[in-house]
C-alpha cells in the first residue's frame, strides 16, 4: 500500500468504504498518470516480482473478495482499514503463472471494451435515428457570450441561457405539428410521494421508484427500496410516464406492469398520456435526443438546485408524426435497446469466463 496519493501506471485503486467497499481497479492509460485519489480509496503499488494484472484479478476473485467482505465493518458507513488491507492473504505463484493468468484477463478486458464501445456507438445512434425519422435537423447554436434579443421577442422568462436557445427550439423545421406535452394527456400531472426510501421484499412489497433508480435511458437500476407508507394514489399505472423535476431533470420513463407494483417519489412527476394520439415509448425515446436535452438545458431554472415544473413540461412541444410512423420508431429503438443488452451481457461473460479460467489455472487445474 502507497501513501502518496498520485497515481502512477498500473496502480490499483481499492475502495475502502461506502456502498462499493472492496470495488477495485487499475489505472491502465497514460492520461489517469500523475492523477490525485481522494480519501475513499487505496492505492496499491506492487513490487516488481507481483504482475498488477494478476493481483487486481486476484482481489476480484471469489478468493479475494470473501476475504475482503467479511472484515468490513461500521454502522452509518461501512469499509475496511489499511490494517485489513494488510492482512489480506495473497495466494503468490511463479511469475510466469501470473502473467499467464494476466494475460488471459488482459484479452478478455480488451474482448469487454470492444463490446461496450458497440453498445456505446447503437445508443449514440437512436439520437440520429430519431431526430431523422422526424425531419430535424439539430440547430446550430452558437456558443456566444453577448448576444442581442429585442423587447418583442421576449416572452415568458428574461433569461438570457433560455432566449438564446428557445427560438431555436421554437423554430425547429419538421414535416409533424409541433404538439405541447399538455394537449396530450388524460389527466393532470402528479408530483410523486414524500416518504423515505427503506428496504423491502421485491417478493412481497411495492417498490418506491426514484429519480436515482432510473438511468439515462430509462431503465431501472438494481436499487430496490419499497417506501414507509404506501398512498394508493401514488401506484403506478401501465405506461404512465415520469419526468424527473429536479435532480437529473428531464430524465424520463414509463412504467409497465411486469416490473412489479410501484410508487414513485416527490421529485418525479406522472403524466398519462392519450394512447389514441400518443405511444409513451414515442415520449421516452424523444426524451434521448439533442432536441430535447438542448430544450431541458434551456427550460429548467438553476437555482440552488435546477429544476423543471409540471406546467413546463406541459409547454413541451413535440413533433407528433400518425402513430403508425411513432410505432416504426419504437420498434427500430427497441431493437437497437435489445443488442445494446446483448453486447453488455456478452462483455460481462467474457470476464466471467476469464476469471473462472484464472481461477483454474491458479489452482493448477489448467
Amino acid at each position: 500500500m502507497h501513501n502518496k496519493t498520485e497515481t502512477q501506471l498500473n496502480d490499483l485503486l481499492l475502495v475502502k468504504d461506502g456502498a462499493t467497499t472492496g470495488k477495485i481497479g487499475i489505472v491502465s492509460s497514460p492520461e489517469h498518470i500523475g492523477q490525485n485519489i481522494n480519501e475513499h480509496l487505496f492505492l496499491l503499488r506492487t513490487k516488481a516480482d507481483v504482475n498488477p494484472i494478476y493481483l487486481l484479478n486476484y482481489l476480484n476473485s471469489s478468493f479475494g473478495k470473501l476475504q475482503i467482505q467479511r472484515e468490513i465493518t461500521g454502522a452509518t458507513v461501512t469499509g475496511i482499514t489499511r490494517e485489513v488491507v494488510k492482512r489480506l492473504k495473497i495466494i503468490l505463484p511463479a511469475p510466469n503463472i501470473q502473467n499467464h493468468i494476466g494475460s488471459v484477463m488482459q484479452s478478455a478486458y480488451a474482448q469487454k471494451k470492444q463490446k461496450e464501445q458497440e453498445a456505446n456507438a447503437l445508443l449514440d445512434s437512436i439520437d440520429d435515428y430519431v431526430l431523422a425519422e422526424l425531419g430535424i435537423e439539430m440547430p446550430e447554436v452558437a456558443e456566444k457570450k453577448c448576444f442581442v434579443v429585442y423587447a418583442g421577442e421576449i416572452e415568458g422568462r428574461v433569461d438570457p441561457l433560455y432566449m438564446r436557445n428557445i427560438s431555436h427550439i421554437k423554430n425547429l423545421k419538421t414535416p409533424y405539428p409541433l404538439t405541447p406535452l399538455g394537449k396530450l394527456l388524460i389527466e393532470k400531472p402528479q408530483y410523486g410521494a414524500n416518504e423515505r426510501a427503506v428496504d423491502g421484499n421485491p417478493e412481497t412489497d411495492i417498490r418506491y421508484i426514484r429519480i436515482t433508480d432510473i438511468d439515462d435511458y430509462g431503465n431501472l437500476l438494481d436499487d430496490w427500496k419499497t417506501a414507509e407508507a404506501i398512498q394508493p394514489k401514488y401506484l403506478l399505472e401501465e405506461n404512465d410516464v415520469l419526468f424527473a423535476r429536479s435532480g437529473s431533470v428531464g430524465r424520463a420513463f414509463v412504467y409497465k406492469i411486469e416490473l412489479g407494483r410501484a410508487i414513485f417519489a416527490g421529485y418525479l412527476i406522472r403524466f398519462k398520456l392519450d394512447s389514441t394520439r400518443i405511444n409513451p415509448l414515442f415520449i421516452l425515446y424523444y426524451s434521448l435526443t439533442k432536441i430535447y436535452k438542448l430544450w431541458v438545458q434551456s427550460i429548467q431554472r438553476t437555482a440552488a438546485q435546477p429544476n423543471i415544473n409540471s406546467r413546463e413540461f406541459q409547454s413541451l412541444e413535440i413533433p407528433l408524426p400518425p402513430l403508425d410512423v411513432q410505432n416504426r420508431i419504437v420498434e427500430e429503438v427497441d431493437k437497437h435497446l435489445a443488442r445494446v443488452a446483448e453486447l453488455r451481457q456478452e462483455a460481462e461473460a467474457i470476464v466471467e469466463q476469464a476469471k473462472k479460467r484464472a481461477e483454474r489455472i491458479l489452482l493448477a487445474e489448467e
